[in-house]
């Protein structure tokens, strides 16, 4: 028997460029939980994976993404449906496993996202990548970190990176969290290019 609470909400993101991989976390707690949270026990294990249909909204990914993106003076994003079909197969395989890692695809830039179904917005999601920004120095990848490590900025310089023009994003939920997998194209982060 497995129990799982709503009552700490927890939130994970990692975020990868082609120039080289890596796996930075994130954490939320609490603060961002629904008041009206209720405490769930699952004690049948095929509970634990079975997928809901809360509907990616473009529009709010779009706009939190893009929010980024106009306060560095870089074009929005557009939604490429291609993208997003590859992020949805990512975010379905991670919720099915319950693991969380990179796909390692080599078409795109990737951040993942993950935390207690239904206690995030879509925008919330997104703006732990862009919380970032207050580490970031504008310069030359992998030195765009005030802290000296990269990973410190990673999800974000991908959300704000001039180059990458489409952005598709998948959702899936299991075992009590959502997997956000968004994908870039054409990738972002790569050693010896500038961000923007």
């Amino acid at each position: 028997m497995r129990k799982l609470y709503k009552q700490t909400s927890l939130a994970l993101a990692a975020g990868i460029g082609l120039g080289f991989a890596a796996i930075t976390a994130s954490f939320n707690l609490a603060a961002q939980a629904p008041a009206t949270a209720k405490t769930q026990k699952i004690s049948d294990s095929s509970q634990l994976f079975a997928q809901t249909a809360r509907t990616i909204n473009k529009d709010d990914i779009l706009a939190a993404h893009n929010k980024y993106r106009q306060e560095v003076g870089v074009p929005a994003l557009k939604w490429s449906d291609t993208v997003a079909t590859a992020a949805q197969k990512w975010a379905n395989q991670l919720a099915s496993t319950g693991q969380f890692q990179h796909s390692g695809s080599a078409s795109y830039g990737e951040n993942l996202w993950m935390g207690t179904t239904g206690a995030f917005s879509f925008t919330q999601m997104v703006d732990s990548w862009g919380s970032e920004k207050k580490f970031f120095v504008a310069g030359t990848f992998p030195d765009v970190s005030s802290s000296g490590k990269w990973q410190d900025v990673g999800h974000y310089t991908q959300v704000i990176w001039r180059n990458t023009t489409e952005v598709g994003c998948g959702l899936a939920t299991a075992g009590g969290n959502d997997y956000l997998v968004c994908q870039y194209n054409p990738k972002g982060n790569y050693i010896g290019q500038k961000v923007y």
